[in-house]
């Protein structure tokens, strides 16, 4: 059996899991949704951000991607969200990908973006 190692663990969840060389993520929100509302524009950056420092956590980066999810608020904001994550992603390793609208957990809360990752 092989090892399951968890990183930044809390009660609910962890914020990565590390399988079978393949990192899995949480979905990852901008931590600054409770004290005001940034872009989506800025959302995204931080949120990409975060998931660069937890890619090396794991061991990892976004050259290994091979999901992701995205989930926004407000599908209108779909091209704007992508002008960001077209700027991050390497143009050579795109992961396969899903975008889909949906009611999220915070009203300031505009995208979350979960990713796994060969480690």
């Amino acid at each position: 059996m092989s090892d399951i190692i968890r990183k930044q663990t809390g009660s609910r969840m962890s914020q990565v899991v590390i399988h079978q060389g393949v990192a899995y993520l949480s979905g990852q929100v901008c931590p600054d949704y409770l004290t005001h509302s940034p872009s989506i524009e800025e959302q995204t950056r931080s949120v990409l951000s975060g998931i660069d420092q937890l890619l090396a956590e794991a061991g990892t980066d976004k050259s290994r991607l091979l999901t992701a999810q995205i989930w926004l608020a407000d599908v209108e904001e779909f091209d704007r969200m992508n002008g960001v994550w077209e700027q991050w992603i390497d143009p050579r390793n795109p992961p396969a990908r899903a975008t889909c609208g949906v009611t999220l957990g915070h009203p300031n809360v505009r995208v979350e973006i979960t990713v796994t990752a060969a480690a």
